[in-house]
């Protein structure tokens, strides 16, 4: 199982659970990687949601899409890449009415970027239920020029766009769907401790 239970932090840090089957005319589903674990499990709980659920899954090199085929959703799309799969979510979230249910699992990464086009379609994050399965890998943004790094394992690291090393931080930003990453070594050039992996 891919479970990891973060270790408590600042307010701003999302804070996931575990999904549960709730009542609605319709529910969609978002999951990249072992999120799929996660549909499966609720799956078991409920299988009554699937004839009107929507999955939408991104495997990145998993195996799970014969499983979840195997749920019979009403709709099933797997795609390559969150960015792939994104006119796809706009356009459920654009034409879904009252009562849709969203679950989000997987990586923080997709599940954050999904929250985000929720939230830009007039969901509040609250009434969104996620599970954090898989990878612990960030999605980082450099507040000095405000690139994004996806997929940030180590601390510090270094940005993708500018090169500068970057302290990850656990302050969260929901509008733009990442982590803050600072200068570790403006007073000092030079001065960067080594490398670490997260939560190791």
């Amino acid at each position: 199982m891919s479970v990891f239970k973060f270790p408590e932090s600042i307010r701003s840090r999302p804070v996931y659970g575990i999904l549960e089957p709730r009542p609605g005319r319709s529910h969609l589903m978002i999951a990249d990687c072992e999120g799929a674990e996660a549909i499966l499990d609720l799956a078991a709980q409920a299988s009554d949601l699937m004839a009107n659920t929507h999955i939408i899954f991104i495997p990145n090199g998993t195996l799970f899409g014969p499983k979840l085929q195997e749920l019979n959703p009403a709709q099933y799309y797997e795609g390559p890449s969150f960015a792939a799969a994104l006119s796809r979510i706009q356009r459920v979230l654009s034409d879904a009415v009252m009562g849709l249910q969203i679950y989000l699992t997987g990586t923080e990464g997709m599940m954050g970027q999904a929250q985000n086009e929720a939230m830009q379609a007039g969901y509040d994050y609250t009434a969104i239920q996620t599970e954090h399965r898989g990878s612990v890998a960030r999605r980082m943004q450099c507040v000095h020029c405000k690139g994004i790094t996806e997929d940030v394992i180590i601390d510090p690291f270094e940005c993708s766009h500018c090169g500068l090393n970057l302290f990850v931080r656990d302050h969260y930003s929901r509008r733009i769907a990442a982590f803050q990453g600072v200068c570790i070594d403006a007073e000092d050039p030079g001065n960067v401790p080594a490398s670490v992996e997260l939560y190791s």
